[in-house]
């Protein structure tokens, strides 16, 4: 899965996600240990949401769409944003879509009246971790615990207790590691088969012909709703999502 995006402006989410590292070294202790085969089976000594009444879903990352091989599962990454994650409420909503919105923690916990209106939508939620660090993958098991745990803890707060079904690493960054600890929590990782490039603003044309090209590929389709300006997002999926439904696909959720 080739890595997108940077830092940018997610720097800022960084240095507050650091607060929150902080804060969550303080009450938290994560510990692992090893299981039969040899892997590492991570456990949680803080008062989390229980994942047990939902069972442990599969690690390995997820593409593929609940509505079968016709299937579109347009994914919405980075938010919730007052600004533009109403207009991509509405957008959906007028088009009769439903999404799964890829929260980052800081923005969920910032603003949980969005969150909740996503979930009251009919939407689903994703774990995008506390700060959208893109070097995850580099960073060790306790730094990864707390990102995935504590923005699943957000997330579901923000949310008035509908947890996040699904992971998706920063950039596309996964490790074993994250991947098996997100799944433990009944949290699929969740990959994606089309990029729309959106967050570099190459012109609502590129964007289209860049997801009417690439849908072959595959069911799972990135867009983002925080990061900067995301008119030319909106003016994509004008066009986008009339144009799938023109050419027989419905829209689902990833399989979990």
């Amino acid at each position: 899965m080739a890595r997108h995006k940077g830092r940018g402006w997610h720097g800022r989410l960084l240095a507050a996600g650091l607060g929150v590292t902080a804060l969550a070294a303080a009450t938290s202790v994560w510990t692992a240990q090893a299981d039969p085969a040899g892997g590492r089976q991570p456990q949680a000594r803080v008062s989390a949401p229980d994942a047990r009444s939902q069972g442990q879903v599969a690690a390995d990352i997820a593409h593929a769409s609940d509505r079968g091989a016709r299937g579109v599962n347009i994914t919405i990454d980075d938010g919730p944003d007052p600004v533009w994650t109403p207009q991509v409420l509405q957008l959906l909503e007028d088009s009769g879509v439903k999404a799964t919105f890829c929260m980052v923690g800081t923005q969920a916990q910032a603003h949980p009246d969005l969150v909740k209106k996503v979930v009251a939508a009919g939407h689903r939620l994703c774990n995008h971790t506390v700060s959208h660090d893109t070097t995850m993958d580099t960073r060790s098991e306790e730094y990864q615990s707390q990102q995935i745990l504590e923005a699943e803890r957000m997330i579901t707060k923000a949310s008035g207790g509908v947890r996040p079904q699904y992971y998706r690493a920063p950039g596309g960054a996964f490790t074993p590691y994250s991947r098996q600890l997100a799944a433990s929590r009944g949290m699929r990782p969740l990959g994606w088969n089309v990029d729309s490039k959106d967050f570099e603003h190459p012109g609502v044309d590129t964007m289209v012909a860049t997801v009417k090209s690439e849908i072959a590929n595959g069911p799972t389709v990135l867009f983002h709703d925080a990061g900067g300006d995301r008119s030319q997002t909106l003016a994509a999926l004008r066009e986008v999502l009339p144009w799938l439904r023109q050419q027989g696909y419905s829209f689902g959720f990833p399989v979990r």
